[in-house]
């Protein structure tokens, strides 16, 4: 159905060129002459709109302060009156520069127009209701409407003019909106539109499509170069912190890039394409630019296919858990952290960091945790009574209804006391309904559940999650571990840590472990409890009770010292 506004102003437009005896000419958006009035073809002698630009034109209007003029009609839609000299004749003209639906209209006065007095008045208030339905009342840049609209008209035009489609999403936008609040989002959504702005040149127009998500046309025939240097000239300029409210927040962006006609000539075709670059851009670390390719289609097919296999794989018993050891200085086993992994029938095992995404986009996490819950619980009864089990808790199923109902319920049904259970949560989970989260978090403590806060220093890690909430256990991230050798900067970030844990009554978990040198280190320094590769890789649980044992600890190294032979266990337990 034909946009009604857009069909009025047209009409007023041909109206305009029909009825007036003025100067008046019409362009698009790359300011090509495209109508005209006929006192303008006397005047200017026009018979072709062949190559004649507003430039031609009016030559005055490249002056950098008219020429800004111009363009800030284009992009905010308000009229304006611009006053220029003829450059042969120094005669003084007034020039109405008004924006059209597919660009730009100029009428050209002497200061008796009949136009001038009607068209301040009755087309000024249509211009201002045009621009009101075409553009962001946040930012000020163009809407998803007008987006369609002029991808559209430049679609049709694209066998002869070479362009590139770009999709911008903001990376870590969504914590600083639930964290800082939505007045400290709306300012950093004005200044990302600043920052698009700010790179832009001629023939490259921004848009504000939803939320924290943007788009770019950029009309240039030398693409796909053009289109790579804008789109890394986008990430750059993202690269600095935006100031709030006195802090600094590092919000990135990822750009998806499509360029027509190679990667699609038609609206729906050169979107979906631009959307694939974006999520490569994503998935390869965010806070970068991709360009669209014929592999990345394959590879989201692939990824489709593993969606839909997502939905059966608990009903079909491909999930299964792996156990990994929770290490004691000077070298005592104290528990495991269960570990989901999936085993595809056909694709082998699947990485959780691949399917656990998938599996909280689609709301499947809630009934694949409970599983992974119970059956650790099960496997946990099996243990000696000290052994603790660590069983991971995504956002998706933290946020879920009714989650400390059905731990409560798991603990009576196996029968696995509350103090045995210990539950790990990313600082993301605190980014979302901080007060029903902790609310949450308070529940589960007066169950005798433990907590642990996971992967801690990655996110926002804020200390007010330790003021307002009493932590069991902080995990060090194994980014920090990783170099702790030989980095200063872990050191002393590891070494706070701890600090700052036992200070509150905490107690800390090292992830990563795989050195010696590392694992020395930190039992120096006082951490409780190490866990990695040079203690144990993760194990299926039918080899935990020969792990055990046979268990011996590693060669001896720094100060750690070999531990007396372990009280061998019960069999009838393993």
């Amino acid at each position: 159905m034909p946009d009604r506004d857009a069909t009025q102003s047209a009409s007023v437009e041909t109206d305009l060129l029909a009825d007036t005896d003025d100067v008046v000419s019409l362009y698009d958006e790359s300011f090509h002459l495209t109508e005209y009035s006929a006192r303008c073809r006397q005047k200017y002698g026009l018979a072709s709109l062949v190559d004649t630009t507003l430039w031609h034109m009016y030559p005055e209007l490249l002056a950098p302060l008219t020429k800004s003029a111009v363009e800030l009609v284009l992009s905010n839609g308000f009229p304006r009156k611009i006053e220029v000299a003829n450059a042969k004749t120094a005669d003084q003209r007034t020039l109405i520069v008004f924006r059209s639906p597919h660009g730009l209209g100029v009428v050209e006065t002497n200061g008796d127009s009949s136009l001038r007095g009607t068209y301040s008045q009755a087309e000024n208030d249509r211009a201002l209701l045009f621009y009101q339905a075409t553009h962001d009342v946040l930012t000020g840049l163009p809407n998803r409407r007008q987006f369609s609209d002029q991808l559209r008209d430049v679609l049709t035009a694209s066998k002869r003019v070479k362009f590139a489609l770009m999709q911008i999403d903001l990376d870590d936008f969504k914590p600083v909106n639930d964290t800082l609040g939505h007045s400290a989002g709306d300012m950093v959504l004005k200044m990302a539109a600043e920052r698009i702005r700010s790179v832009l040149g001629e023939q490259e127009f921004a848009y504000r499509l939803a939320g924290d998500e943007f788009a770019i046309i950029q009309r240039r025939n030398a693409q796909p170069g053009e289109a790579e240097r804008l789109a890394e000239a986008l990430v750059h300029a993202f690269r600095e912190p935006f100031m709030v409210e006195g802090l600094n927040v590092f919000v990135g962006a990822s750009v998806g890039v499509a360029v027509a006609p190679a990667d699609g000539d038609e609206f729906e075709q050169l979107m979906k394409a631009a959307d694939i670059a974006l999520y490569a851009a994503k998935e390869d670390g965010r806070r970068r630019a991709r360009r669209f390719n014929r592999s990345m289609l394959m590879v989201l097919e692939q990824r489709e296919t593993l969606r839909r296999s997502l939905r059966t794989a608990l009903k079909e018993g491909q999930f299964f858990i792996e156990y990994q050891p929770l290490v004691q200085p000077p070298f005592s086993i104290v528990g495991f952290e269960a570990l989901l992994r999936w085993r595809h029938p056909v694709m082998g095992i699947i990485p959780p960091g691949l399917f656990i995404p998938m599996a909280e986009t689609d709301g499947l996490m809630s009934d694949i945790g409970q599983w992974a819950l119970e059956q650790s619980c099960r496997e946990a009864m099996k243990w000696p009574p000290h052994f603790t089990v660590a069983v991971n808790l995504s956002p998706a199923e933290f946020l879920h209804a009714g989650l400390t109902d059905r731990i409560a319920q798991t603990l009576d049904l196996v029968g696995i006391r509350a103090d045995r259970l210990e539950l790990e949560i990313t600082e993301s989970v605190l980014l979302e309904r901080t007060i029903n989260n902790l609310d949450t978090l308070n529940t589960l403590k007066m169950l005798g559940v433990q907590i642990s806060l996971d992967d801690f220093g990655t996110y926002y890690s804020s200390l007010s999650y330790l003021k307002n909430f009493p932590f069991d256990t902080i995990k060090i991230d194994q980014y920090f571990i990783k170099d702790l050798e030989v980095d200063n900067k872990s050191q002393t970030i590891v070494r706070s840590i701890i600090a700052l844990a036992h200070g509150l009554g905490m107690s800390v978990t090292a992830e990563g472990v795989e050195t010696m040198e590392q694992a020395a280190w930190l039992k120096k320094k006082a951490c409780d409890r190490l866990q990695g590769y040079f203690l144990s890789k993760p194990m299926p649980a039918e080899r935990i009770g020969a792990f055990l044992r046979k268990f011996t600890p590693p060669v001896p190294f720094g100060t750690f010292q070999i531990p007396k032979p372990m009280r061998p266990l019960d069999p009838q337990r393993m």
